[in-house]
């Protein structure tokens, strides 16, 4: 103890956190993390302290989730700095367990969304989600939150998450809180450590694009195509950027639409560089 304020508590094992949650006052917040966390995460942690009594943090960087040719063994992994900074937030727990607790020997059990998962990152990730998916079961599973926060930067993860929480009858409020930001407009991310300088003055296309798409929205333009056109002028004038999609989707079923009649989510996955990119926002 500090005083009369408790001492951030940190397990690996599934019956150490079992009795590390039973202890815990309610009602419990759930913050999912990969780890090398950045304000954008702490955002989470803090709009889980506002509302619950109890926070607890997972950190695992999911294999599951990762394809064949993506980053998973560079991903970028720092725990004591994420204990220490988690702690000075006011964390009850952390849960940071290793791949052997999560997936153990003979692991054959997976969750999966099927319609939310055809568009946008699933279609160019195959497996992506059900690794998703199942390991956000399975944190659910473990530590019985009654409120888990996610950020609208993953936004089809958050809409896919919504789905297998209602569909498995999850007694769970999903709290999405907003993207948090550079001074300059990049979406916050641990991939950002992946880009050199000049790559980083570059990723601000992504922000100038949803900035030229929402200016155009508010003028009155609702047919789809002039918007992206106009995304992909900007995107044309960096020549370090290279667009892999722009989507523009119904927000509730992310099918693509033509005209922005309905609220939607205009979405993006760019390479600058070799580090690939997400952002996005929603119109109307």
């Amino acid at each position: 103890m500090k005083g009369n304020i408790p001492l951030m508590q940190t397990v690996v094992e599934l019956n150490d956190l079992q009795a590390s949650r039973a202890a815990l006052a309610e009602p419990v917040g759930l913050v999912p993390t990969m780890g090398f966390l950045h304000e954008g995460h702490l955002s989470l942690v803090r709009a889980a302290r506002e509302q619950c009594a109890s926070v607890v943090v997972s950190i695992f960087v999911n294999p599951t989730q990762f394809g064949p040719n993506e980053d998973l063994a560079a991903y970028p992994r720092d725990l004591p700095r994420d204990f220490a900074l988690l702690e000075k937030e006011g964390v009850d727990l952390v849960w940071a367990p290793t791949p052997e607790v999560m997936y153990p020997a003979g692991y054959q059990t997976w969750v999966t969304v099927k319609e939310l998962t055809g568009h946008l990152e699933g279609a160019l990730r195959p497996g992506h989600f059900q690794g998703v998916t199942t390991v956000v079961a399975k944190l659910f599973n473990a530590t019985r939150p009654h409120k888990a926060f996610f950020g609208q930067k993953d936004a089809q993860q958050v809409a896919v998450i919504r789905q297998m929480t209602r569909d498995l009858s999850y007694p769970i409020a999903i709290q999405v809180c907003p993207i948090v930001r550079e001074a300059d407009g990049l979406a916050m991310s641990s991939r950002n450590i992946y880009l050199n300088p000049q790559e980083r003055k570059a990723a601000v296309v992504l922000f100038r694009s949803l900035t030229t798409a929402s200016q155009l929205y508010e003028q009155g333009q609702r047919e789809v195509a002039p918007i992206k056109a106009a995304m992909e002028e900007i995107f044309h004038q960096e020549p370090l950027a290279r667009v892999q999609y722009i989507s523009f989707a119904d927000a509730q079923t992310l099918a693509e639409v033509t005209e922005l009649d309905r609220p939607s989510l205009v979405s993006m996955a760019v390479y600058v560089g070799k580090t690939r990119l997400i952002d996005n926002q929603i119109l109307g």
